[in-house]
């Protein structure tokens, strides 16, 4: 049996903590330690589908699953980070900083405030775009900078980082179902 890293308000103490790094992985947003919920059939599905999609369109990015990101005092674990290429070094580990652009995936027992509270903590450092994606309201809030977020729906076209895709709200909720 897993034990659950001890609530801290240090990073750093945080860190050094074992298991952050099990599955599902363990955030530090707002002075706790929080483990991610289990994603879902669908959640992992979207998850796989659209960073192979932008892995696909882009040589400029690299879109990657579930990397901790250290944005002190913060250490989130978005569901899809997308990151310019040069900011990835040789060594292994975590993102230091923000990423470029940051995707999270709604899970349905998911508190929406919890999200938004490490979304912004990430554009208040850095990030560029973010998308918060509901599967089930088939609907993605973007924040496109230090904007307030826009709700895109349906054949929206949405905006991603560099133009690098052209998609649709639609075209998404579609890779939930895409083996």
């Amino acid at each position: 049996m897993m034990q659950t890293p001890s609530i801290t308000n240090s990073l750093n103490t945080f860190l050094k903590q074992p298991n952050i790094e099990a599955s599902p992985a363990w955030e530090f947003i707002n002075g706790q330690a929080k483990q991610k919920p289990m994603p879902t059939l669908f959640h992992s599905r979207l998850q796989r589908n659209l960073v192979n999609t932008i892995n696909n369109k882009s040589k400029a990015y690299e879109a990657i699953q579930e990397l901790r990101c250290i944005v002190p005092p913060f250490s989130p674990v978005p569901d899809i980070v997308v990151v310019k290429y040069e900011r990835l070094g040789d060594d292994d580990g975590p993102l230091q900083g923000s990423p470029d652009w940051l995707i999270e995936i709604r899970s349905p027992d998911q508190n929406i405030l919890d999200l938004q509270k490490k979304i912004l903590h990430c554009l208040s450092n850095g990030t560029k775009l973010a998308c918060l994606i509901d599967i089930q309201r088939k609907q993605i809030w973007v924040w496109d900078g230090q904007e307030l977020p826009l709700i895109f729906a349906g054949n929206d076209k949405l905006p991603t980082l560099d133009n690098i895709l052209d998609l649709t709200v639609e075209a998404i909720v579609a890779m939930t179902q895409q083996r």
